[in-house]
């Protein structure tokens, strides 16, 4: 049957797949309000305890067959819609998902609610988060350093912080907490500004839609502009801490890690603008590139950095942008294989999904997969 379906699928054209993608979605969405609405109902109820479940939740987690966290989303959001009606008819419409509910849930109030869920409607994760932190203010945490046990997981390859911290005053846009538990990372958050360095370029907060590839820093809101960040370093960088601290004492008398962290972050940014874009704070006028060169003057990688703003420029025909800031690359809009230059109107920045998409759509599958086109980029 698995094969047949699959079979079947192939024989739709692009706009017939996306809209019985849609179609499942929003019916996957009502009977995920069915659930929840039985599950409410459920709650209140003993039936659970008769037949032999605890809890509520160890009854979706065992006898229905539930994950861990599906059956947490569940019966959080099932108890906040027992208490506000109205969060079913926003999970049925698709404007909330059962993660931002549970994180509205514990802060919901009959005062509050109707003005909360309306503010995360069509909201991420994050910006939920963000969101409970700007309702629903938490104090900093304190700044510690501790051993953690002996792990049998690989060693995580040490942070490189750059040589040069600088001497200008601190700036504390964090609160740092070294040394934990890593665990997932949320997106960074969308709503910080993008710091302009010494060298001109801008580099813009990274994309919500940015995906780790491996397990990294908690990052947790706090309070506007506050955050907390959790990350496990290794013996050798804790080192090179200290010692920052030791060298910036006279600038930070305290030693804030916060503080020291943002210094470092903003000389290594300075020297990744300069590495990879030919930041400088004195350009050189523009030179000549030879007729047919792949060489892309540096010149041209500032221009466009600025213009595309640190992000992928790549537009679909519904208007949607790519909000991708990862792994980009600079793409030849005509392929330099086809004459393209590189000039400032003939560049643009992709991610490298779409770098590769663009010159499968342009040379064609096969001969992309072979690699007898040259890349776009």
């Amino acid at each position: 049957m698995t094969n047949d379906l699959i079979a079947s699928l192939r024989r739709l054209s692009d706009a017939e797949l996306m809209a019985r993608i849609r179609q499942i979605a929003a019916r996957e969405r009502g009977e995920v309000v069915l659930f929840v609405g039985h599950l409410a109902e459920l709650d209140t109820r003993d039936v659970h305890l008769r037949a032999g479940h605890g809890s509520l939740f160890a009854y979706c987690r065992d006898a229905v067959a539930l994950s861990e966290q599906e059956a947490y989303n569940r019966v959080a959001v099932a108890r906040a819609a027992r208490r506000f009606p109205m969060v079913l008819d926003m999970l049925e419409a698709g404007a909330l998902n059962l993660t931002t509910v549970r994180l509205l849930a514990p802060r919901l109030t009959p005062e509050n609610h109707r003005a909360a869920l309306e503010s995360a409607r069509g909201k991420s994760k994050l910006q939920v988060e963000e969101l409970a932190a700007r309702l629903w203010p938490r104090p900093d945490v304190p700044s510690f350093v501790r051993k953690l046990p002996a792990s049998t997981r690989p060693a995580v390859p040490p942070l490189e912080l750059p040589a040069s911290l600088g001497e200008g005053p601190a700036s504390r846009s964090g609160v740092g907490s070294i040394l934990v538990p890593p665990a997932t990372l949320p997106a960074p958050p969308s709503s910080l500004s993008a710091p302009t360095l010494s060298t001109g370029v801008a580099f813009p907060a990274p994309s919500p839609a940015w995906i780790p590839s491996r397990r990294s820093a908690d990052v947790t809101p706090l309070a506007p502009d506050r955050y907390k960040i959790q990350v496990t370093i290794s013996g050798e960088t804790l080192e090179k801490l200290r010692r920052a601290k030791d060298l910036l004492r006279h600038a930070i008398p305290s030693g804030d890690e916060a503080a020291i962290l943002d210094r470092a972050l903003t000389a290594l940014l300075a020297a990744l603008a300069q590495r990879k874009l030919a930041a400088t704070a004195k350009p050189r006028p523009a030179g000549v590139t030879a007729k047919g060169s792949r060489h892309i003057p540096a010149e041209v990688k500032r221009a466009v950095w600025q213009r595309d703003l640190g992000r992928c420029a790549f537009v679909a025909t519904s208007g949607r942008r790519c909000p991708e800031r990862a792994f980009l690359e600079f793409h030849h809009v005509r392929p330099f294989a086809a004459g393209g230059e590189a000039t400032v109107t003939n560049i643009e920045l992709r991610c490298r999904s779409h770098n590769d998409y663009e010159a499968r759509a342009y040379f064609g599958p096969a001969r992309a997969k072979r690699g007898d086109a040259p890349s776009p980029d």
